[in-house]
């Protein structure tokens, strides 16, 4: 086991490295200017046509769901521990730092993820069955004309995601369990298998029928209790605030538990934590989103901005806000448990780490419902169809496994799997973007038609 952390360690030191960070955040700036910044100039009325209408009924496209039930999946999908663990774990290493270089991830990434899903539209193909399937290894051998990028990819998304969805999630939700009620964390996991099985074997219409009603449930709840935190400490959140800002550039000194941190540190454990939340720029996404029922790829891409708003911005400033502001930051605990004493601290009557465990199963448990289907369609494209069914097996197996993983080791090979797999998808996305933005301007062209033509009537 040594030699394997010593050799994830190095793999991770180069995966993490400043040209990995410059191709991830620099892809983001150079699709967002190509694009004309999306997620600042039509950022009205994106959250009007995805949030503002998650619920609507299909429109009789091609596709196995709807746009919002692909939207609420692919939500479900990145809403996981990592918006509480994750969160937490960067904050415990960086410090608050690097909470700002998130928001810098997600900002940029917001226009990684509309052009990803807009390919992946665009590329998608009916199988003989009739269903759909989509994603950036579709869009890397039909778009770009590279075997290779798209065979690594599929490679990549099932080990990240067995790794990061079924080992992670699992972990994380069976730490959080233990730490509240003392409960062994592999009962935990055999629940959760058993959950989470039923679910996964109905395929991704029961995934989009269960993430539209579960994903706005857990987080309406989490964002109460954020609005709670931010109203009952107001006083003392100008301070945290600034203390993010000022120790993004001048990192914290070492204090009580906490070790201190250099500015690289700082900064990596940002991006790295940004993206394990959000998934920009790691192609996976477009995997659920390309079974939405859309007549044009812009049509759904528009959920990659509300949802990396929706996870990063909100969800994780939640988070983060409430850890800076109880100071619990300091004492050297991470992951759920420092989460978990955060909230108890900056809410009345202890319900704090009732909450943050409630979330932490919803969110968890919404990671393991949907993201095994990008393992399901990454092994289609390599194998077939046949695979499917013992992968979902696997899947059930690992979550039991994850429930006995330790929580260093596992964050560290996510973090590791998540760089490697988010590489081919970024060349992908640079070298595709002119075709993203001839869509871009294709449809909100012909909504400008549409509305003009409305308003004449």
């Amino acid at each position: 086991m040594e030699k394997i952390t010593q050799i994830n360690d190095l793999v991770n030191s180069i995966v993490w490295g400043p040209y990995m960070i410059a191709l991830l955040v620099g892809t983001g700036i150079f699709l967002s200017i190509r694009l004309g910044f999306p997620q600042v100039v039509n950022f009205g009325s994106i959250m009007k046509n995805t949030v503002g209408r998650m619920f609507k009924k299909s429109s009789g496209a091609d596709g196995d769901i709807t746009s919002g039930q692909a939207g609420l999946t692919a939500i479900a999908a990145v809403v996981g521990t990592g918006n509480i663990a994750g969160v937490a774990t960067a904050i415990a290493i960086g410090g608050p730092g690097a909470v700002f270089w998130m928001w810098v991830s997600a900002f940029f990434g917001m226009a990684s993820k509309f052009s990803e899903i807009a390919l992946g539209i665009k590329y998608r193909e009916k199988k003989e069955d009739g269903s759909i399937a989509g994603g950036a290894m579709y869009y890397l051998d039909k778009g770009l004309h590279n075997k290779f990028l798209s065979y690594f990819f599929s490679v990549m998304v099932i080990i990240t995601y067995f790794i990061m969805g079924a080992v992670v999630d699992t972990n994380s939700i069976a730490l959080s369990v233990q730490e509240q009620w003392g409960i062994q964390p592999v009962i935990t996991g055999v629940i959760l298998a058993a959950f989470t099985g039923v679910v996964i074997l109905g395929g991704i219409k029961r995934m989009g029928q269960v993430c539209e009603y579960l994903t706005p449930f857990m987080g309406g709840l989490y964002i109460i209790a954020g609005v709670m935190i931010l109203l009952l400490n107001i006083s003392q959140v100008p301070a945290a605030i600034k203390l993010i800002f000022v120790s993004a550039f001048k990192p914290a000194a070492a204090t009580g538990g906490f070790a201190g941190a250099a500015i690289g540190q700082v900064v990596k454990m940002g991006f790295a934590r940004g993206l394990f939340s959000n998934e920009a720029g790691m192609g996976s996404s477009p995997i659920i989103h390309s079974s939405a029922q859309v007549n044009h790829p812009v049509e759904q891409a528009i959920w990659g901005v509300a949802e990396v708003f929706i996870d990063t911005i909100i969800i994780c400033t939640i988070t983060a806000v409430a850890i800076v502001v109880s100071g619990e930051w300091t004492t050297g605990v991470s992951g759920v448990a420092l989460t978990m004493r955060a909230f108890n601290k900056t809410l009345p009557g202890n319900i704090g780490s009732y909450i943050v465990l409630g979330s932490a199963l919803l969110f968890g448990y919404s990671c393991l419902i949907s993201v095994n289907y990008y393992c399901e369609r990454a092994g289609e494209y390599l194998f077939g169809p046949k695979c499917i069914k013992p992968m979902r097996i696997l899947w059930v197996i690992f979550i039991v496994i994850g429930s006995m993983g330790g929580l260093e080791f596992v964050w560290a090979l996510a973090d590791t799997a998540n760089g490697l797999m988010a590489i081919p998808n970024l060349i992908g996305l640079l070298f595709l973007s002119g075709t993203v933005v001839n869509l871009k301007k294709d449809y909100f062209s012909r909504s400008k038609k549409e509305t003009l033509t409305s308003e004449e009537v």
